[in-house]
């Protein structure tokens, strides 16, 4: 099957990384290869770590990637940065791009259940390997928890009335695909507020998706091990695609520029100084013309750093 890697904000991710051609850098979520290919181009001595949780990722990379011979791949997780560098010998990089969440190429195979516009069994799972799916979080998890994982980490109001739908309608049996549960979310959405807005379970979808994954868990730390990683003047980008991701990585890089904890207008005593410069005061969004072909890009937000 063909896959249509869309990149986003490529050209933008690219240049902000002033990549050397002799230089070491981190793709930690290498997804269908777009970012990764753009990488290499640049290179000549240098060497790309690719990293994904996703096997099948990998493999396709791999395949589409096949004529670079200066790209390592790990299965991973980014958040493993300084065992991963360790256990292949390298002490210091020049660059790492992460663009979280969920990839164009696992939205595109229909089979893992990331999707809510196509039926598939309820899986979402980034790691094929994790014994942990979307099916545990719909089929078993109570009311309660259910609404704390729509409310917090989809951010949506009906997040009470789409949890009590869910469990209501696992009484008569389990949910077992993403259609089944589309439609639950459809019924719980009033229609007035379907009217408007995204699709009714894009929320939900995410929420679940989040939980299944741990994808916020430990971010701010993974951040800070990345930056540690680097060598002076090295820079990291990261694209997020929700508020929450975006959240965390712009109060991560605050506190990396700004690390003293010292009442303001007194002088520093607590001796902590600045790791990173933030080159992106405002986040870099995606144009017009980017948005209109790649409708994933609509809420990307580009952040970059540089390690003083």
């Amino acid at each position: 099957m063909e896959y249509s890697h869309k990149s986003v904000l490529l050209k933008e991710t690219i240049e902000y990384l002033n990549i050397k051609p002799e230089g070491i850098y981190v793709d930690g979520t290498l997804g269908g290869g777009g970012h990764s290919e753009e990488i290499l181009k640049r290179l000549t001595t240098g060497k790309l770590i690719a990293i994904d949780r996703d096997l099948d990722a990998i493999k396709a990379s791999k395949e589409r990637l096949k004529n670079y011979k200066n790209a390592e791949y790990i299965n991973d997780n980014f958040k493993n940065i300084k065992e991963i560098l360790k256990s292949l010998n390298i002490d210091k990089v020049d660059g790492i791009l992460l663009d979280l969440g969920v990839s164009s190429y696992q939205l595109e195979e229909v089979k893992r259940g990331f999707s809510y516009m196509k039926d598939a069994p309820m899986d979402m799972r980034m790691d094929k390997n994790s014994p942990f799916s979307a099916y545990d979080v719909v089929n078993k998890y109570s009311q309660q928890e259910l609404e704390r994982v729509i409310r917090e980490y989809g951010e949506e109001k009906w997040a009470s009335r789409i949890a009590k739908f869910i469990v209501k309608e696992r009484e008569k049996g389990e949910i077992k695909t993403t259609f089944q549960l589309v439609e639950i979310i459809k019924n719980a959405v009033p229609a007035s507020a379907r009217r408007e807005g995204p699709h009714p379970a894009k929320r939900t979808f995410q929420a679940i998706r989040i939980e299944v994954n741990e994808e916020l868990k430990g971010l701010d730390k993974a951040i800070e091990d990345m930056v540690e990683v680097l060598r002076g003047k090295g820079r990291i980008a990261i694209i997020t695609f929700h508020s929450l991701e975006d959240r965390i990585v712009k109060n991560t890089f605050k506190k990396l520029e700004n690390p003293c904890t010292c009442p303001p207008n007194m002088p520093c005593t607590c001796g902590k100084k600045p790791v990173v410069k933030i080159i992106t005061k405002k986040p870099v969004l995606p144009s017009k013309e980017e948005i209109e072909t790649n409708s994933r890009s609509r809420s990307a937000k580009l952040r970059v750093a540089e390690k003083l």
